[in-house]
């Protein structure tokens, strides 16, 4: 994920709170001198999340296996490859067809299971595959690759009315080239719903002051632990940004089977396309924004939070295994019930 800097004020004024267990947070990405002041921590164990239900509940050894699979930098053209070779044969093993896009840069990889419902507009789920030099990116990004590849497990062969589409982006910490490049092929926007983009998901820390906020907010912070995940989203398209909320509202009859402390969801709203706050603009949702698609950028807050950020200690180890469990099953819940739904992810006009 690309450094954030400087935070424009007349943004934090127009967030607004998106559900009642939802608070506003803007992650601003702070310099090397704030990044060296997170403490080094070893994450502290949480309890397992359980079923919510048993075609849909994300593995947690299934999703660290995948980081451990991935614990290689993933930098050069030769990594990179190697790196698509995994991907491609998981993708293969759970009944996809995955396809190879290259572009002038690099290699995407898509992949597409069709809804039953052609009129029903189509979901999209991204992340990027690739890494700076000198680290292993085990949240930055294998972790969203690994919530992916179980989205691909878990959703493959479900019927929805939406089709379903995965798109792991390469190139992205070099200027989110691959997802550039998939959006020029304007053709596949016509009937895309919406966007769900995942960098950085799974680290967490429980200790008071181990997350960090830009000075000079005009709202009080929700925390000082980093025990929360991220969703930021357009104006344009809130009924997206609210699926994260209806992801943590599990039916009573779900309650004994799912624990009730998946991570809180803070969500917050960027009107304008980004275009008064730049800084929101530096992962691969913002090329949707471009050309009109809503999209939502899920995140831990990287450097705000994790002193492990395009390093070589972002090693599977540091990944919180409880906080991150709990942000693919909300991720999993979000995107299964868009796929259910057939409704315009467009804000709707006040009436």
């Amino acid at each position: 994920m690309k450094k954030w800097i400087g935070l424009m004020l007349l943004a934090l004024v127009a967030v607004a709170v998106v559900g009642s267990r939802s608070s506003t947070f803007f992650e601003q990405r702070p310099s090397p001198a704030i990044v060296q002041s997170i403490p080094a921590e070893t994450p502290q164990p949480q309890p397992e999340s359980q079923e919510v239900d048993g075609t849909l509940q994300v593995s947690a050894e299934r999703l660290l296996a995948h980081i451990q699979k991935l614990n290689f930098q993933r930098y050069t053209t030769t990594e990179r490859s190697r790196t698509r070779t995994y991907i491609t044969n998981e993708l293969k093993k759970f009944g996809w067809q995955p396809k190879l896009e290259k572009f002038s840069d690099g290699v995407n990889i898509f992949a597409e299971r069709l809804g039953t419902d052609k009129a029903a507009k189509t979901i999209l789920v991204g992340a990027h595959y690739d890494t700076v030099a000198s680290s292993p990116g085990a949240d930055d990004n294998a972790s969203g690759i690994a919530v992916m590849l179980e989205i691909a497990r878990l959703l493959g062969s479900r019927p929805t009315p939406r089709t379903l589409q995965l798109a792991f982006f390469d190139q992205e910490e070099v200027g989110l080239l691959g997802s550039q490049a998939f959006v020029s092929k304007t053709a596949r926007l016509g009937n895309l719903g919406g966007a769900i983009v995942m960098d950085m998901v799974g680290y967490a820390c429980y200790t008071a002051g181990c997350q960090k906020y830009p000075a000079g907010l005009p709202i009080t912070p929700p925390s000082d632990k980093g025990d929360f995940l991220v969703v930021v989203g357009d104006t344009e398209h809130l009924p997206l940004l609210n699926a994260f909320q209806n992801s943590q509202n599990i039916p009573q009859t779900a309650l004994s089977k799912q624990e009730s402390n998946l991570p809180p969801v803070l969500t917050l709203p960027i009107p304008l396309k980004g275009l008064l706050t730049p800084d929101t603009l530096r992962s691969d949702h913002a090329p949707f924004w471009y050309q009109g698609v809503g999209a939502v950028l899920v995140t831990d807050t990287a450097n705000l939070r994790t002193p492990h950020y395009h390093q070589p200690s972002d090693v599977p180890a540091t990944i919180e295994r409880s906080f991150f469990t709990g942000s693919a099953q909300i991720v999993v819940n979000a995107t299964t019930g868009l796929l259910e739904k057939k409704e315009d992810l467009a804000t709707q006009p006040p009436t």
